[in-house]
C-alpha cells in the first residue's frame, strides 16, 4: 500500500486520478488544496486525509507530506516555479524523493512547426514560469517525472502515446482521462519514467491547431 500526496487536488485531473487510485489500489491520499471543503465528498473516507493549505507555505506542506511515499503536483499558473519550489523544499525537508509533475507542452520550446507557433501566441505569458520549474526540478536531485500533455479535451477517452524530448512533440491534443492514465501508471510503478519529461498526446491529432479551434 502506497500513501500519495496529491498537490492542487481540486484539478480536473487529479480529481480523476484520485477516483482512479481509490477504485483501482488500496493506496491513501493526502488530498492537499485551498478550500479543502470543496472536496467534502471525501471526508468520511478512510482513505483519504483532506488537507486545507496554501502551497506556498512550505511548512504547511511538509507537515501534510510527512507520511507519503509519492507526491504528484496538479499545480499550475503563472507562478509554477514558486509554487513547485515551496514542494521541493518540503519533500527535501522531510527525505522524499519521488515527485510526479503537470507541466506544460512549450516547457523546453519543443514544439515545432506552426502549432508550435500557435501554442507560444496562446499560452507564451505562462511558458516561462513553466521552463524554470523543469530547469530546479532536474536540478533538484529528486527523482522526478515531468508530464507535458497537448491541448486538454474532456473526451471519455484514454487514448494516448508517449513521447520523449528527443523524440520532439507530437499531435495538439489529448484527453484529461489519458494523462490520468498515465499518472496512475507511474503512481503504481514508480521505478518507471524516473527522470525524464515525456510528452501525452492523442495519435492522429496532428496539425497546426486543436480540432476544435
Amino acid at each position: 500500500m502506497t500513501k500519495v500526496m496529491i498537490l492542487g487536488a481540486h484539478g480536473a485531473m487529479a480529481q480523476l486520478v484520485t477516483e482512479r487510485l481509490l477504485q483501482e489500489t488500496d493506496d491513501t491520499l493526502i488530498l492537499f488544496l485551498r478550500n479543502a471543503s470543496r472536496l467534502a465528498k471525501y471526508e468520511q473516507n478512510d482513505r483519504v486525509t483532506l488537507v486545507d493549505g496554501d502551497v506556498h507555505d512550505t511548512a504547511a506542506v511538509a507537515t501534510a507530506m510527512s507520511s507519503a511515499d509519492v507526491v504528484y503536483s496538479n499545480l499550475g499558473g503563472s507562478d509554477l516555479d514558486v509554487q513547485t519550489q515551496s514542494v521541493v523544499d518540503a519533500m527535501k525537508q522531510t527525505g522524499k524523493s519521488r515527485l510526479i509533475y503537470i507541466s506544460s507542452l512549450g516547457a523546453h520550446d519543443e514544439v515545432p512547426g506552426k502549432f508550435g507557433e500557435w501554442n507560444h501566441q496562446m499560452i507564451g505569458a505562462y511558458l516561462p514560469a513553466f521552463a524554470r520549474t523543469a530547469e530546479l526540478v532536474a536540478k533538484s536531485g529528486l527523482d522526478y517525472t515531468e508530464v507535458r500533455p497537448a491541448w486538454l479535451t474532456n473526451n471519455a477517452e484514454v487514448d494516448y502515446e508517449v513521447t520523449t524530448l528527443a523524440d520532439g512533440f507530437k499531435g495538439t491534443e489529448v484527453s484529461r482521462r489519458s494523462v490520468a492514465d498515465f499518472v496512475v501508471k507511474v503512481i503504481n510503478q514508480p521505478t518507471t519514467y524516473e527522470n525524464v519529461s515525456v510528452g501525452l498526446n492523442k495519435a492522429g491529432t496532428d496539425g497546426d491547431k486543436p480540432s476544435w479551434y
